[in-house]
């Protein structure tokens, strides 16, 4: 028996006399018990590193989540906010393992480097749940399974309505977290599709204010661009900024196609500074819940879970965006 094996016997095997203690104590009865991992009867025990507070998107699929693992749904929840660190992340997860939790979900920073902390926790027979991002990994069977949206077939999404709306557009691409999947695969089809159209790129990392710096730059460097294809609505917003501070309309003088559909950036289209948006659901946290106790109660589960996405162009009507959630 390794190290690890024999603390978490001697931990599981102190707290069942405890238990036994407390009840002989007490006078209770022996009657049966389902406990699952260290959160009390029936109760499952999750770690979640999500991996920063960067944008409205993220806000709302963390609120989804907490909302999702909450004590008198069945869970006892440990949520650590990696500050779009990898390192934080990992240390997270680490944490987690030596807790003993009976499942680890994380969105991960970027895809790779992530190999050694997967297979610590395969290692301890601790089943990981993909959350929003995927991982490239050399571990065998890293993960029980990943629930999250097709970022791919947004790019698509995307570039069809460019091509049947602004087929000539000079194209600047606002890129995400560079590494991260979202980043990947929603530039995949814009560059396969438009690639001939891009006259410039750069990475606002998912957030307002970098958005916003990297369109300043992009204006001075690139004056013919007409189009920005921003791959998240906060930085949409920060070039939004830009742009009316550099005496252009957003929209008009240089269209902007963006995802995530959050408020903000919805309202932002129905007010015509934004063009199309492709939206990614970020409210799942109930699914997310529910994948992790059919894993951890040993049920077989899909490997991939897409949350179901829709497309907004600039017919979108207040009344719409008032209902929604985020």
């Amino acid at each position: 028996m390794n190290t690890k094996s024999t603390r978490r016997w001697v931990v599981g095997a102190v707290a069942a006399f405890a238990a036994l203690s407390l009840a002989a104590c007490s006078g209770g009865s022996s009657g049966s018990d389902d406990t699952k991992g260290s959160g009390g009867s029936g109760t499952i025990t999750v770690g979640f590193s999500q991996l920063g507070a960067e944008s409205g998107w993220r806000t709302a699929n963390t609120e989804s989540v907490k909302a999702a693992f909450t004590k008198d749904k069945g869970f006892d929840l440990t949520f650590v906010d990696a500050q779009q660190k990898q390192e934080n992340q990992i240390k997270a997860i680490r944490d987690f393992i030596d807790q003993g939790v009976d499942a680890i979900a994380f969105s991960p920073v970027v895809e790779t480097g992530w190999d050694q902390v997967l297979q610590e926790a395969k290692d301890a027979e601790i089943p990981v749940v993909l959350v929003d991002r995927t991982v490239k990994t050399s571990v065998s069977d890293p993960y029980a399974t990943y629930i999250g949206n097709d970022f791919t077939k947004e790019g698509e999404t995307a570039v069809a309505w460019i091509k049947k709306n602004a087929a000539d557009a000079k194209i600047f691409e606002l890129q995400g977290t560079l590494g991260s999947s979202a980043q990947v695969d929603r530039e995949k089809p814009v560059d396969a599709e438009l690639g001939s159209q891009i006259v410039g790129k750069a990475s606002g990392n998912f957030t307002r204010a970098e958005g916003k710096a990297a369109t300043e730059a992009a204006l001075q460097a690139y004056p013919d661009m007409t189009m920005i294809v921003s791959h998240n609505d906060d930085m949409a917003l920060g070039a939004i900024e830009a742009i009316e501070a550099a005496g252009k309309k957003p929209g008009t003088d240089i269209k902007i196609v963006s995802f995530d559909g959050v408020r903000d950036g919805l309202q932002a289209l129905h007010d015509k500074k934004i063009n199309y948006v492709v939206e990614c659901n970020p409210v799942y946290g109930d699914q997310i819940a529910d994948l992790v106790k059919k894993v951890v109660g040993g049920e077989d589960v899909p490997t991939r879970t897409i949350v179901p996405d829709e497309a907004f162009d600039q017919t979108i009507t207040q009344e719409t965006i008032d209902a929604r959630k985020y």
